[in-house]
């Protein structure tokens, strides 16, 4: 065992056997490549990733490599899950140096951190144009020892270049014009045919969708239904389980890389819940149930928390480990499981046939339309139950902070629309476990393992996630400790993250300094720290009344505001925010009267209805700590809903079609 045995990683833990005398990152790897004059080896990867796994099985496993490794070289081994800013700087470094980017990524570093080299995986052997990762390590070993100047100075360009390209953050204030053409941009990026954008592969456009619910016009509902039924009925859903995979390898949602991730899930869930909540949609209710049933049965730790994700790779019938096995069918493992007359049935209805749409003659699980659904209530039980004797994928058991405040706020929503308050009081214990355990002298840390925390600095999307989760939780639950948390997060991001200008970066002022310090405003699998910030700045505004928050969401998105109209598909979030500033403005629904079923059925009903980021608060009217239910009286002794706009109300409603007519009129 070698040092990464120490480690709460479960993708460092995976490497903790192997022969390379792996370093965690830090400052004694640091200390030894100084003392050594060695370069280091920086390699990064994530406990979910097919190819990590298959580079070290090829290399990092071989003594022989190990051996090449170890005699020149410092090897460091980073999660990208914990340390993105780590993983940021250095996949700049790649993608400028390669063109492209991606995981595992490999870099060589000097002494002093500066990279001199970079490449993703890596194969055992030369082939398409790579040299084998034993020639590289010889490669670059020999130019360390023998062409130090040379390399000395290629780091120290690489480093200025970086600089000179650092990502621009495109100010200007959106106004009603760019949210036309972002639309526009959007449609034409938009597949007619297979919905989503683009092209294969295709992931999740979460904040995108997100962006087009609130926009809400014809073009923008036809391009999240048909990519919402697309993804729900193709075979980057779970059908047996409930879930979604990575994205989509094809066009056609048909074969997904199977890892599941829980930032997925959560802002997927957030999405399907406000389509529910807009069109009524089965669909999108069938999708909601599963997905959290997936969540509490699969992703839930025993501290409350829930784990960042479940692999693509699992032991196959001769104990290989394969992508996809465990998620795969033949018609005659249907017809084994089923019977004759049901495994035809499930076949047909699922799209599994004896060609396959996937890899030896296996297929996905597609649910392109609606079967029986008293034949589904008995074949689907089977089948899961028959997976579940399957090898499982590995389960990478790590809380982080900002991926549980991501599917708290999506919980939370998805627990109010549809009155259930066991999911809600999971997003409570949720939250409680990062505030609790993540929350150390006076600062948040990134991620906790087996209710251990790790070392890993939280950064700017841990505290505006959480800020947005404990914001919709002191509003859920009607409890001010929720609010007093969600404030004290805020104040932080303005004092460590505040750029000096209007935007935030990604890391703390006294964080770690790499060569560049991590400011990236763009979306992408998940919202940027900056959109994470600006929806949560704008959630606290709403439900305190504080106009001081407002005005600096309104100059934290101005800060990016180019990207909606020039980059939409990477804007998705900070589009949301603008349509609901500029044309589905929220509003504040204050319930009061005593408690019970008709002032919950006044709550529900606004949770249902209201637009997109307003807030529902219900107590007895005299509730300390919420400035939205102060001097609200019940009319008559009965239960009564105020809606509000800047905390200036309409008249007060005492039926839910009452104020059902107020919300959406």
């Amino acid at each position: 065992m070698n040092r990464l045995q120490h480690a709460t990683s479960p993708y460092l833990l995976q490497h903790a056997d192997n022969p390379v005398d792996w370093f965690e990152w830090g400052q004694e790897a640091f200390a030894r490549a100084l003392m050594t004059d060695r370069p280091i080896l920086l390699s990064i990867g994530y406990a979910a990733c097919h190819w990590c796994h298959v580079m070290a099985h090829e290399s990092f496993e071989d003594p022989d490599v190990a051996a090449l490794v170890n005699a020149q070289f410092v090897a460091v081994k980073v999660d990208r899950e914990e340390r993105p800013d780590v993983d940021a700087v250095y996949m700049q470094a790649t993608q400028a140096l390669t063109g492209h980017g991606g995981w595992p990524m490999t870099v060589f570093l000097t002494p002093d951190r500066q990279p001199f080299y970079a490449g993703t995986y890596f194969p055992p052997t030369p082939r398409h144009g790579l040299p084998s990762f034993g020639q590289l390590l010889e490669a670059l070993g020999t130019a360390w020892r023998e062409r130090r100047a040379e390399v000395l100075t290629s780091a120290g360009s690489i480093v200025e270049q970086l600089a000179e390209r650092a990502v621009t953050a495109l100010p200007g204030e959106v106004g009603p014009d760019d949210l036309e053409h972002a639309v526009a941009a959007l449609r034409r990026d938009f597949d007619p045919l297979r919905a989503g954008f683009g092209g294969a592969p295709k992931f999740p456009p979460s904040m995108v969708l997100e962006a087009l619910l609130r926009e809400g016009g014809e073009d923008a509902a036809l391009m999240v239904r048909q990519t919402l039924d697309a993804m729900a009925r193709g075979g980057i859903y779970d059908q047996l389980g409930g879930g979604f995979a990575r994205y989509s390898v094809d066009a056609a949602w048909v074969v997904p890389h199977f890892e599941k991730m829980l930032y997925d899930n959560a802002l997927l869930l957030g999405v399907y819940t406000h389509a529910w909540r807009r069109t009524g949609s089965a669909l999108a209710a069938r999708v909601v149930e599963e997905t959290v049933g997936w969540l509490v049965r699969e992703m839930r730790t025993d501290e409350g928390g829930f784990a960042a994700s479940l692999d693509a790779d699992s032991a196959d019938a001769s104990g290989a480990m394969e992508e996809g096995t465990y998620y795969v069918w033949t018609p005659d493992e249907l017809r084994a499981v089923l019977g004759e007359e049901d495994g035809r049935w499930a076949a047909e209805a699922l799209g599994v046939s004896a060609e396959g749409t996937f890899e030896h003659g296996a297929s996905t699980l597609q649910r392109l339309a609606e079967p029986d659904p008293e034949r589904w209530g008995r074949v689907r039980p089977a089948l899961l139950a028959a997976r579940q004797e399957r090898p499982r994928p590995g389960r990478d058991d790590k809380v982080v902070a900002a991926w549980n405040g991501w599917l708290v706020d999506s919980l939370v929503q998805a627990a109010t629309a549809f009155d259930r308050p066991d999911w809600l009081e999971h997003a409570r214990a949720a939250a409680a476990l990062v505030w609790d355990l993540h929350r150390r002298d006076g600062r948040l840390r990134r991620t906790s393992r087996l209710g251990v925390v790790g070392t890993a600095p939280g950064i700017l999307e841990d505290y505006a996630a959480l800020a947005l989760a404990a914001t919709r939780l002191a509003a859920a639950l009607g409890d001010t400790t929720w609010l007093d948390r969600a404030r004290e997060l805020l104040e932080d991001v303005l004092a460590l993250f505040d750029d000096a200008g209007a935007g935030f970066f990604d890391t703390a002022a006294d964080a770690e300094q790499l060569f560049a310090r991590p400011q990236d405003p763009t979306d992408n699998a998940t919202p940027s720290g900056l959109s994470t910030a600006v929806h949560a700045l704008r959630l606290f505004a709403e439900l305190t009344g504080e106009d001081r928050w407002a005005e600096r969401a309104d100059r934290a998105a101005a800060s990016a505001g180019g990207l909606v109209r020039q980059a939409p598909r990477f804007a998705g979030w900070l589009l949301a925010d603008a349509v609901s500033r500029l044309r589905s403005a929220p509003v504040q629904v204050a319930v009061v009267g005593p408690a019970g079923p008709e002032r919950d059925a006044l709550a529900t009903t606004a949770h249902r209805a209201a637009p997109a980021g307003s807030v529902v608060v219900a107590g007895t009217g005299d509730d300390a700590g919420f400035a939205l239910l102060a001097d609200r009286t019940a009319r008559d002794g009965r239960p009564t809903a105020y809606v509000c706009r800047h905390f200036v109300c309409r008249l007060p409603v005492t039926s839910a079609e009452e104020l059902r007519a107020q919300l959406v009129g």
